[in-house]
């Protein structure tokens, strides 16, 4: 059976496939990608069957499958490429069918279980994502203005292109982060904008960080990082925005979202929701990210959102879809990650650094063939909250991205001078 499957599935690329018991099967058209993968244990070919999403990861983490030839992104490739036929295939579907019986148990998220789903990925040692990440800690979907492997430019270029959705327009303004992470997007915010900032997290270690960069920053009194769940949030706010965050409510949370949302804004409020999305049709996230790396966690769809947005009473005013800009970016953490492999394995072990390798190949070949991708949603309480046009955000944008040249151009003329000087 578990051969049935894999000639079902793998139609593009080549796989040799080596099973216990020393026996070689190959599928596939002989294109690239070419990987051969060995199991060491006889009771793979069950478990694989039953749960192939699930039980490769674990397999490949566990050491029980390995790859003799070609790399965990050549493999992984191989079957993002080939998925969607996987996916139709009857047994896998009976499979779908029954997750998505039992979805109302993984998706209730009362408040103590929302900390610990989020205490699960976000707690972990600081140092592991001063490994991978970009300066600023941003651990999101960057943008990418045109194709370049600067991290830390397309970080940058995300927070202007998101602070832009939601109309900045004058200074003094109360904005709210929902997922406020390490503190970046609401710095960022407060010192373009001279806005008043109040980000909320579930993370302690985020919590921590973030307001030691408050304090760092000399921005006590005009930005307030909370250890809180936004839906104890009482106060409103002129603007609303949460980037990285939708994807961990839960779809049978959704209204209560959207709810709590509306009632954060005042009456000529902006708010936007950036998200990881699916293109597709709706269905469950891959079971390996839900078990081992977010738990809880949940990918919508458009078709699914914009009902509940509308039922919530809110309007929506633009939507901005980012196709590959993620696939981009999980593909530069995942180089930094592989820089830097020997002393993630010292922080933790070689099963965590196989695991989290999965996580990262798996996401982005999840954006580049799966129907992943980013969505920005812009919001309004009444249509007078925004300008007649969109013009009103790509002058922003553009007049800041502008701002921000001249002012970094001035600072390295003044430290040549200095360095002259000296």
């Amino acid at each position: 059976m578990l051969r049935s499957l894999f000639k079902y599935m793998i139609r593009e690329g080549a796989l040799v496939f080596e099973d216990a018991r020393g026996r070689r099967f190959t599928y596939g058209d002989g294109s690239p990608p070419s990987v051969r993968v060995k199991l060491h244990r006889r009771s793979l070919e069950w478990t694989l069957l039953l749960n192939p999403p699930l039980r490769m990861g674990e397999a490949f983490m566990d050491g029980t499958l390995t790859l003799e030839e070609g790399d965990l992104a050549a493999f992984i490739e191989l079957i993002a490429r080939n998925y969607g036929n996987l996916e139709r295939h009857w047994l896998v579907r009976l499979g779908f069918v029954m997750a998505r019986q039992a979805r109302w148990l993984k998706q209730h998220n009362p408040v103590g279980k929302a900390q610990r789903n989020v205490a699960h990925h976000y707690d972990l040692s600081r140092r592991l994502y001063d490994l991978f990440l970009d300066n600023d800690r941003q651990y999101s979907c960057a943008y990418f203005t045109e194709a370049h492997d600067d991290l830390e430019r397309a970080q940058h270029d995300k927070k202007r292109h998101a602070a832009s959705k939601i109309n900045l327009d004058r200074p003094g303004l109360s904005v709210l982060d929902i997922g406020s992470g390490w503190g970046g997007l609401g710095l960022y915010i407060a010192k373009v904008a001279d806005a008043r900032v109040t980000g909320v997290t579930l993370s302690e270690e985020q919590h921590k960080l973030s307001r030691e960069r408050v304090t760092a920053a000399g921005l006590d009194g005009r930005v307030d990082f909370r250890l809180q769940d936004y839906r104890h949030v009482t106060e409103r706010f002129d603007r609303v925005i949460s980037i990285g965050m939708f994807e961990h409510v839960g779809k049978k949370n959704y209204a209560e979202f959207f709810g709590k949302l509306r009632d954060l804004l005042k009456d000529d409020g902006v708010a936007m929701v950036h998200t990881i999305a699916r293109f597709n049709e709706p269905g469950p996230i891959n079971p390996f990210i839900r078990k081992y790396i977010f738990p809880g966690a949940d990918v919508p769809t458009l078709s699914e959102m914009t009902p509940v947005i509308e039922e919530a009473g809110l309007l929506i005013t633009d939507v901005e879809v980012l196709r590959l800009h993620y696939a981009e970016t999980l593909r530069l953490w995942r180089q930094r990650f592989t820089e830097n492999r020997a002393e993630i394995a010292k922080l933790y072990d070689e099963r965590f650094c196989r695991m989290w390798e999965v996580y990262l190949v798996g996401c982005e070949m999840g954006f580049r063939h799966q129907g992943l991708m980013n969505v920005q949603v812009q919001m309004v309480r009444r249509q007078e909250a925004l300008p007649l046009t969109r013009d009103h955000m790509l002058d922003w944008e553009r007049a800041q991205a502008a701002k921000e040249t001249a002012e970094g151009a001035a600072a390295a003329s003044q430290r040549r001078s200095q360095q002259a000087a000296e």
